[in-house]
């Protein structure tokens, strides 16, 4: 890259300027689109002239500041395709914006580095956001206060081992009625169990990928309902494999009676709730014996 032949070349007044787009998915896919009106070829990359994405002009800021834009284009089945989105590929991908010279694309300077945050989808297009690196800062960082615990089931910190077969089942999608499935293979678990799990598909169109669980409700016939939060990216069709996990629903009982983990729950059930400052004693009250607020078995 010679950004100094690009620097040289503004001072003479040049007009050949063209913006490029750069986008890396996190699976390792690289697309690369210019406003310019022909095909640009460097970084290793074709950069295909207005294929599928342009974007706003962002005013850079110094210090700290977030510089983000907006990014749009049209769901084109040779670039950008709405399954792919739908599929979560580009969530978090990188896009380089760089400032090249159409009569010799090595000079060139990178503008911009972001991160492709949050779609929103039209029918026939979409508008991403363009997140600065800056713009990581303006996280908020640390645990917060809460009765529920914090932790998603079966990581470190929970630590539960969801591989026995107590939390952990099989099962075989027998038809399809929306976000609802009838399936067999969960007949020895009761009701509500995988309620909040996560869905897992083992074959079909959706192999490799994971659903939110909604509900679970055993039926009388010796199949069982599994509900989804949301359709999977592909249609699920009977004969597809799964495996689910059980739910938790955050709270110190379930971790206590469910999993038998109280000691790593990361919740503070026993914090006073909003009305806590407003009360006052009232002749008759069991809750002031002298004795604790807190039932052992909350």
């Amino acid at each position: 890259m010679t950004e100094a032949a690009y620097q040289a070349a503004l001072l003479t007044g040049s007009t050949t300027r063209a913006r490029a787009w750069r986008l890396t998915r996190r699976d390792g896919v690289v697309l690369a689109f210019t406003d310019h009106d022909r095909p640009l070829a460097f970084l290793g990359a074709t950069f295909e002239p207005r294929a599928a994405l342009t974007a706003s002009d962002a005013a850079a800021s110094l210090g700290l500041g977030v510089d983000d834009q907006d990014a749009a284009g049209a769901l084109s089945s040779a670039a950008i395709t709405e399954a792919d989105i739908d599929r979560g590929l580009y969530d978090g991908a990188t896009v380089e914006v760089w400032d090249v010279l159409w009569t010799d694309p090595e000079a060139r300077r990178l503008v911009g580095l972001y991160t492709l945050g949050e779609i929103e989808r039209g029918d026939l297009a979409f508008r991403a956001e363009l997140r600065s690196r800056a713009g990581g800062l303006d996280k908020k960082e640390g645990r917060a206060y809460l009765a529920t615990c914090d932790r998603v089931l079966g990581d470190a910190k929970c630590g539960v081992d969801l591989t026995p077969a107590t939390f952990t089942g099989s099962g075989e999608v027998v038809a399809v009625r929306g976000v609802a499935l009838e399936v067999l293979g969960l007949d020895s678990y009761p009701s509500g169990w995988f309620a909040r799990g996560v869905l897992t598909w083992e074959t079909g169109a959706n192999a490799g990928r994971k659903s939110g669980v909604r509900l679970f409700v055993p039926g009388p016939d010796g199949r069982q309902a599994l509900g989804l939060w949301e359709s999977p990216p592909d249609a699920a069709a009977p004969g597809d494999l799964f495996t689910v996990t059980a739910g938790c629903d955050k709270t110190w009982a379930t971790c206590r009676a469910k999993f038998a983990n109280g000691d790593n729950f990361r919740g503070f059930p026993f914090m006073p709730g909003e009305s806590f400052p407003f009360a006052y004693p009232t002749p008759g009250d069991p809750d002031l014996d002298g004795g604790s607020l807190f039932s052992d078995t909350l």
